[in-house]
């Protein structure tokens, strides 16, 4: 197929705009709505392997439709009922074929790298310092899909030349993609009514909610694999010009999906997998983060050697002597280990990943003081109540004359109600002698970094006891 005949196809055909829609979409999607994609160290611009996963995502949407459009596609011969005519021709068969699959192929190829190239340009932009190569395979094995996908739709529809091919192999494809869900990001288990082998046949992925994880290379083999066996009988169907040979172009997806079983990880944890040189340390003299995480290490450093001079002398020999990222993978909702000598920082919670200069300092002394046991977020099946004892318990170390909120107060009947009891607590707690406010305070520490279900105002007004 020359290059010339390629342009002929691309300029003259309905090929190009597959490519459109998948670029144009997508970045509707991410650029135009206000989604969790744009919030916490796991955006979709935040780092490559979140933006690959992000963009991947993606797929449970464009994949059916591309299924779809390459159908509609592979109508245009029986449409224009040249079908005969052609096959008089005495050009190849998989000559003939490879022009239209190959001009949509290259579209959407184009159009998903494009998709990734403004993601990509907008990382670097970002000043991330961490250049890992495991996202190349996550949007190649995409890209493999989306092209794998339009050709098989060509070739089922130049099998089964009928206006309702394309619709139907669109709802056929959405329903077995909600079946074969990819397992959870957090990879304990799958997210589907199918095992997690035959979940991992759906290219799509799950959004990703830990910064540290990725897809493992045996994932990226078997998807390899039952994707090259979907294209492969996808060309078969459209040369094959007898019944026989429509039957025997089974054989590659068949084959590719047995040889994908046999390669694919049987266990969620084996999926989704932590990428070990991301998550090696990187430390400034007590205070450490991950590699992926590097570029936060100059203004977390000199506030968090602050933070520790101030739990030292709030707290005495029981203060963290270190500052450390949370790596710890969990469940959503799950509590993190927490720990009396290590102060944990975690990007993705709100109030960290927004904080720079004194503000992070306070932010980082009143997770000395009353950690947050949720993480991720600070209202992550915490409450207001949280972030009132945390701004009391920083407020009180830092030496303020009254509470200052570590976030604006809201005027809502709860927030009110958070509020008073923190104004009351602190009335109490500063009139008491300094030796019984180390204590109380010493009582919250130990009350939160035990994670045990409660009041968290319980300790500062001396109610322990009861």
């Amino acid at each position: 197929m020359s290059a010339r005949v390629l342009r002929t196809e691309l300029r003259r055909s309905a090929a190009p705009w597959g490519g459109v829609l998948i670029l144009g979409a997508s970045l509707a999607v991410f650029c135009l709505i206000d989604g969790i994609w744009w919030r916490g160290a796991t955006g979709w611009t935040a780092q490559w392997t979140s933006m690959a996963l992000w963009t991947r995502s993606l797929l449970g949407f464009w994949w059916p439709l591309v299924v779809g459009l390459g159908a509609l596609y592979g109508l245009r011969d029986s449409r224009s009922r040249m079908g005969e005519l052609l096959l008089t021709t005495p050009r190849p068969a998989w000559r003939r074929a490879a022009l239209p699959a190959g001009a949509l192929a290259l579209a959407l190829a184009v159009g998903f790298g494009l998709l990734v190239l403004v993601g990509g340009v907008q990382v670097v932009l970002g000043g991330t310092t961490y250049l890992p190569l495991g996202w190349v395979p996550i949007s190649l094995v995409a890209t493999l899909a989306l092209v794998a996908g339009a050709v098989f739709g060509m070739g089922v529809a130049r099998a089964l030349p009928f206006a309702l091919t394309p619709p139907a192999l669109v709802v056929a494809v959405l329903l077995t993609a909600g079946l074969l869900l990819r397992p959870n990001a957090e990879g304990e288990r799958p997210a589907s009514r199918a095992p997690n082998l035959l979940a991992q046949l759906s290219p799509v992925t799950a959004e990703p909610r830990e910064l540290l994880l990725t897809l493992s290379g045996s994932t990226h083999l078997g998807q390899t694999l039952w994707l090259l066996g979907l294209l492969g009988t996808g060309f078969a169907l459209l040369v094959a010009a007898s019944r026989r040979a429509r039957l025997l172009a089974v054989v590659p997806v068949l084959a590719g999906a047995a040889l994908a079983l046999l390669v694919l990880p049987a266990q969620p944890r084996d999926t989704y997998v932590v990428d070990r040189a991301g998550a090696a340390p990187v430390c400034d003299g007590p205070v450490c983060v991950t590699t992926v995480n590097r570029h936060r290490l100059p203004g977390l450093a000199p506030q968090g050697e602050e933070a520790l001079r101030v739990l030292r002398d709030a707290l005495g020999d029981k203060a963290p002597g270190t500052v450390r990222e949370d790596t710890a993978l969990r469940s959503l909702g799950e509590n993190r280990r927490l720990s009396g000598d290590v102060l944990l920082v975690d990007f993705d919670e709100t109030l960290m990943g927004e904080a720079e200069g004194p503000r992070l300092t306070r932010v980082l002394v009143s997770q000395g003081l009353a950690p947050n046991c949720y993480g991720h977020n600070s209202r992550e099946g915490g409450g207001l109540e949280d972030i009132a004892v945390q701004s009391l318990a920083a407020s009180w170390a830092l030496g303020d004359a009254r509470i200052e909120p570590l976030e604006p107060r809201e005027a809502d009947p709860y927030a009110r109600t958070a509020w008073e009891r923190a104004d009351a607590a602190w009335a109490k707690l500063t009139a008491l002698p300094p030796a019984e406010q180390r204590a109380r305070m010493a009582e919250l520490r130990e009350a939160a970094i035990s994670c045990a279900p409660g009041d968290p105002f319980t300790a500062l007004l001396g109610e322990a006891a009861r």
